[in-house]
């Protein structure tokens, strides 16, 4: 009986540690696909840049400009972002544009 039992013990151990190395070599598998992703986007986007086809994502001009009114009349930051579903840095770029015009 004690046999069995020592057999199953490490069968068991032998088992959790064959699965942690497929998982630790499934995520680094992931991790360098993820990686070379990034990398090749980055590269086409820079490729793009050179040829002047890339010029991402064009400015919201009329919502930045009603964040800048509002900023004018001395609303909260919070405020603002609740009316125009904008992010804190996007109110921060425009209140910084604000203060280097002034």
């Amino acid at each position: 009986m004690m046999a069995t039992n020592a057999g199953d013990e490490f069968m068991g151990r032998m088992f959790e540690a064959i699965s942690g190395m497929l998982l630790d070599m499934l995520a680094a598998v992931a991790r360098k696909d993820y990686v070379d992703r990034r990398r090749r986007q980055a590269q086409g986007q820079a490729k793009a840049k050179a040829e002047g086809r890339y010029r991402g994502r064009p400015e919201d001009v009329e919502r930045n400009v009603g964040i800048a009114r509002m900023l004018g009349a001395g609303q909260s930051w919070g405020s603002i972002q609740s009316a125009t579903g904008c992010s804190r840095a996007t109110i921060a770029k425009i209140a910084k544009r604000i203060k280097q015009a002034a």
